[in-house]
């Protein structure tokens, strides 16, 4: 499934998903952080969509603040990367989609 994207969409919420967010190598891995938090406690889970080695640096980065903004409500978080086919100004690019989530561990 091809996403069509406006190249001008870099950092905020896709307009189709209110879970969908796009980071680029120039946004701060702190919002970020704090929108991945906000979108979770909200909707029990996220994707993260990037393309270029920039952007996946400032987005693992993101991941692991976010984890710290979550330990105090007792959640930990998983990340699950996975290749995505897009569509940018009528290009085919591949992007990396990252699915973030809470942590369900097992009781023993």
């Amino acid at each position: 499934m091809k996403t069509e994207v406006k190249s001008d969409a870099s950092v905020e919420t896709v307009h189709r998903s209110p879970s969908l967010l796009q980071v680029a190598s120039t946004s701060n891995p702190s919002l970020v952080a704090g929108a991945i938090a906000g979108v979770i406690r909200e909707r029990k889970w996220c994707e993260i969509r990037v393309i270029g080695a920039g952007a996946i640096n400032q987005t693992v980065k993101a991941i692991a603040i976010a984890r710290g903004y979550m330990a105090p409500a007792g959640i930990d978080l998983v990340c699950i990367p996975a290749f995505e086919d897009i569509q940018i100004n009528g290009e085919d690019r591949t992007a990396i989609k990252f699915r973030v989530e809470p942590r369900h561990l097992a009781r023993m």
